[in-house]
């Protein structure tokens, strides 16, 4: 187990049995179950982190095709992806490549493209030309994505006792970034030293992951890294950093990582949930009484994402909401 695993592993996380998460089924959220099933994804935010939902509205096909598109995005010569390869930060597209972690002893086997996507208007022509399908693909996963992310967020903001538009409105006018992430195989014999993704939280509200039927996918449970099972036409949710925060720390980011495979490459689409720079993030006032003060600070998301970088750059992601603690908490 590497350094950064075995210190997480020692504090523990939330219950999850060997290779599950809840399964919740979002049709029921437009029936008459609605206040159950609110209630079952506010259960499994609080004690899982993650969850998966079916019956979400995006058809199987808008699915493959995402993930079709993105497979066939990484298949394409070097210098034709390299384009968008910057260490620019005010760009709205970047290539991440795979590097060594000399810190960690371990090399991070990914490629990455990620990229805002909405309003569409303003971005689409930054998008790669090629795969001639990809900006169709794009726009229409996005549009049903953001549908789906809707209609999560009021239920989270019931789950919580708070009126259902609370996320919506902190999240107004709110853009919307994906990344398209490409696992190579990786040989037998370099499995120890590497991995996809390295153990991390999300710096957002929550995440939807979809991935194809590769495994790899593990979140920490109880000191122990726990592969999350793949079922067909599911995306994965996962509470992050924000939603943390804005909780009051009811809702807990869990630190999860990707792992390669040394017989399939893999692929996932992740679709972040985040505010505008200017937006300042605190405990919801509802939430905060003498029995339960605020734990963090408010502060702006702009704020937060300087002190994500930071974190980054000194290895310590695992700590980046420890500046923001409140000194009363």
């Amino acid at each position: 187990m590497l350094a950064i695993e075995s210190q997480l592993a020692a504090s523990g996380g939330a219950e999850i049995s060997e290779g599950f998460i809840p399964l919740i089924d979002m049709k029921e959220l437009h029936g008459p179950r609605r206040s159950e099933i609110v209630q079952q994804i506010g259960h499994a935010c609080q004690h899982y982190s993650f969850f998966l939902v079916k019956n979400h509205g995006i058809s199987e096909t808008n699915m493959n095709n995402i993930l079709g598109t993105t497979r066939e995005f990484f298949k394409l010569p070097e210098p034709e992806k390299m384009k968008f390869c910057t260490n620019d930060p005010n760009k709205s597209i970047k290539l991440f490549m795979g590097f060594k972690d000399e810190i960690q002893n371990v090399f991070i086997s990914r490629e990455a493209l990620r990229f805002s996507t909405c309003p569409f208007e303003d971005y689409v022509n930054e998008w790669p030309a090629n795969p001639p399908s990809l900006r169709k693909d794009v726009m229409e996963y996005c549009t049903s994505v953001k549908r789906m992310e809707f209609a999560l967020l009021e239920a989270i903001s019931e789950s919580l006792g708070l009126e259902k538009d609370y996320l919506d409105k902190i999240l107004c006018n709110h853009g919307q970034k994906i990344s398209m992430n490409y696992y190579p195989v990786c040989q037998e014999q370099d499995l120890e030293f590497t991995r996809g993704v390295r153990p991390h939280t999300d710096p957002t509200i929550i995440t939807i992951l979809l991935q194809d039927n590769v495994p790899g996918f593990k979140v920490l449970n109880n000191g122990k890294w726990v592969d999350v099972v793949h079922i067909t036409n599911t995306f994965v949710i996962h509470v992050g950093d924000l939603l943390q925060v804005i909780s009051n720390y009811r809702y807990k980011s869990l630190h999860h990582q990707v792992y390669v495979n040394c017989e399939k490459e893999r692929i996932s689409v992740a679709s972040y949930c985040y505010p505008s720079s200017d937006t300042t993030i605190g405990a919801a006032m509802e939430l905060i009484d003498d029995e339960h003060p605020a734990i963090y600070r408010d502060f702006t998301y702009a704020e937060f994402y300087e002190e994500m970088w930071r974190a980054v750059v000194q290895h310590a992601t695992d700590k980046r909401l420890d500046t923001f603690k409140s000194s009363v908490a």
